[in-house]
Order: C-alpha cells, then sequence, then structure tokens
C-alpha cells in the first residue's frame, strides 16, 4: 500500500510518518511538504533516511498535486493551524483559505482521479467560537472546570461531535468546516472513502510551537529558555484548559482506517486527551516551575480573539466505533517536551 502524506515535515505529518514506517513493513510513504513552517528542514534527513519519498511541492498548486504519484490513501496533515491565521498580520485571509480550502480542493480532484482515500486531520476549531466561548464554567485549583448544563455536545467528558458548529468560528475554523463538507460530498459523489478526525491539541517533542498553536511546546520551552511568559485574558488568571494528545496516539486508528475499515462508522469523529490528560496554563506554568526553576509570567486584561476557557474533546464516538483509547499520559508529554528542551537550549528560533 502507498500513502500520501501532505505537511509531511511538520509536526504532526512527521510524527506518524516515522510510526507508520516503523509499524508497518509493507507500506511506502510518499511524503509531501513547502517547508514553509520555519524549521521543518530539520525533519528532512530522518525521513528519508527511513525510506520516505519526499517531494517539494504544495498543495495550493494544483500542478504539483498533478505530478504525484499515484497513492492509495491520503493523510492530510498540511494546514495553517493557527486559530488566528488571516487575522493576526502574519497571514493573509486570502493566503489561509488558498492553503487550508484551495488545498483541500485539490487533494479532492487527486482522490477522484485515483479512486485514493483521504483522512483529514481535522480541528476541534470547527466548534463554534461563541458557543465555547460562554460554556458556564467556574475557577477551581488554578483551572477553569465546566459546571453542569445543558448544551448540546458539552459534558463532563468535554465537547462531543454534537456541539454546535454555527459561526463564528474564526477563519481558520470555518475553512477547516468548509474542507470537511467539501470531504464528505466528494466521497459521496465520487466513491472513494473519506474519514475526519477532530484532533485536540497535538503535543509533544521536536514540535515548532508558539503561543497560538502548540501551546505545550511552546509553553516549556519559553520556560526553559527564561523567556517572559503571559495569560492573555480570563483576568490574567492562567485558567484557560486545554487536553493534549501525541500524534502517536493517532496512528493505531488511522492503520485501522486504511487498512482494517469499518465503513459503518461514523465519518466524523473527536480525537483528543480528555479530561484526564488536560491542564490549565497556569498548571503548566507549576509543572514547569518543579522541573526548571522560577520564571516570570505576566497576567494580561487583553483578550485574544476567538479564545476558550475551556476545550476539551469528547472521544467517546472514537472509543465506542474503534475501541480508541489515548495511550500516552500528559505527564509523559510533557517529560518528552522538557527532555528535547533540555537538549535543544535554543529551540525556540525555529519559531
Amino acid at each position: 500500500m502507498k500513502i500520501l502524506i501532505t505537511g509531511v515535515c511538520g509536526f504532526a505529518g512527521s510524527s506518524m510518518a516515522k510510526i507508520l514506517m516503523q509499524s508497518h513493513s509493507n507500506l511506502q510513504i510518499v511524503g509531501l511538504d513547502n517547508f514553509s513552517r520555519k524549521g521543518s528542514e530539520l525533519n528532512i534527513s530522518e525521513l528519508t533516511n527511513i525510506g520516505i519519498d519526499l517531494i517539494r511541492g504544495d498543495i495550493r498548486s494544483q500542478s504539483d498535486i498533478d505530478a504525484l504519484p499515484k497513492a492509495d490513501w491520503v493523510i492530510d496533515c498540511a494546514a495553517n493551524p493557527s486559530v488566528l491565521a488571516g487575522i493576526d498580520g502574519q497571514s493573509s485571509s486570502r493566503q489561509l483559505l488558498e492553503h487550508n480550502l484551495i488545498g483541500t480542493i485539490n487533494l479532492l480532484e487527486y482522490c477522484k482521479n485515483h479512486k485514493a482515500g483521504l483522512i483529514l486531520l481535522s480541528t476541534s476549531r470547527v466548534y463554534s467560537a461563541s458557543e465555547l466561548a460562554s460554556l458556564p464554567v467556574e475557577s477551581s485549583d488554578n483551572r477553569f472546570v465546566l459546571q453542569d448544563c445543558d448544551v448540546l455536545g458539552a459534558s463532563s467528558l468535554g465537547i462531543s461531535e454534537g456541539f454546535p458548529t454555527t459561526a463564528p468560528l474564526s477563519l481558520y475554523g470555518a475553512s477547516k468546516l468548509a474542507s470537511e463538507t467539501l470531504i464528505l460530498e466528494y466521497g459521496e459523489c465520487f466513491d472513494f472513502p473519506v474519514w475526519i478526525n477532530r484532533c485536540g491539541v497535538l503535543a509533544g517533542s521536536g514540535q515548532f510551537g508558539r503561543a497560538d498553536q502548540g501551546i505545550f511546546s511552546f509553553w516549556i520551552h519559553s520556560f526553559r529558555e527564561k523567556k517572559h511568559l503571559k495569560y492573555i485574558g480570563f483576568n490574567g488568571t492562567g485558567h484557560q484548559v486545554r487536553d493534549a494528545i501525541h500524534p502517536r496516539d493517532l496512528v493505531p486508528l488511522l492503520s485501522r482506517q486504511m487498512l482494517e475499515p469499518d465503513w459503518e462508522a461514523p465519518k466524523i469523529i473527536n480525537l483528543g486527551g480528555g479530561v484526564q490528560n488536560s491542564l490549565s496554563l497556569k498548571e503548566l506554568s507549576s509543572w514547569c516551575e518543579d522541573r526548571f526553576g522560577q520564571n516570570k509570567v505576566l497576567a494580561s486584561q487583553d483578550e485574544r480573539p476567538m479564545d476558550a476557557p475551556w476545550i476539551v474533546m469528547d472521544s467517546t464516538t472514537a472509543q465506542n466505533a474503534w475501541n480508541w483509547h489515548v495511550e500516552t499520559k500528559i505527564e509523559d508529554i510533557l517529560d518528552e517536551i522538557a527532555e528535547h528542551a533540555e537538549e535543544n537550549a535554543t529551540w525556540l528560533k525555529f519559531v
């Protein structure tokens, strides 16, 4: 079987490519990347050394996609994954949509022409930003805790697939939700298999984390390098909560979706660390202090656009449909990132 992985030199793509190659001796992997993410070139030698056929190309370019060899499955990891993308002055709204939406259309045409299956790594940010922002939470032990509520798709387990996806989402979230809809329609109209996996915060060593994406990696590396950090919004408490999932925990599910598919399973599922793998920024700072010593963290009253006090993914559907469970505990994720930070003292120069 031949697999095409887009964004293969990014954190998620490279992590999963390496584990797939180690787990399945009969797989051929072709990796596509445009190397627009600073630091992504660092993954080239390791990927090529294990036999991955690496191609420089851009999913926004139809000619680049047309030149690719035929694959049986496409795993789409290429995206501009920041919730602030298109509104932060770092990239234009058109660039965001070209990358996240036009790129999807080009890949769908590829899958249609080659009868290849498509797996999209989507995001928790397809869920309504206004609904997430208005979730009833209370502060308890340095974190926000979700209160009992009758909000559709929200429970003590997290946000389920039934949570509203009504606008506003963010330009990033809207581009991924539109991609999801197109993927489902293309799969139905042109008879090729599709799966959509809505992921929580991916985290692990080697991630080029920033404040608006890859927060666990960014925070730990910044703490290690004694960079000043800032709690933004929510009265500067740092009580906002996110769950973490390591890319290695996605691989068993993706392998089943490609090699042992259950066609009765839902096409869209959440994949996240859940409440047991969640932390607030305040809790993360305490962990970092124990590991690295004190560092200055400022409190800001500024509000970050499209922010939310509590985003934790409920993966019950994946557990029931695929018998999937998170294997990597958050303590192990943090330790892995910290060890990488200690071995790569100037990692933030790549961010």
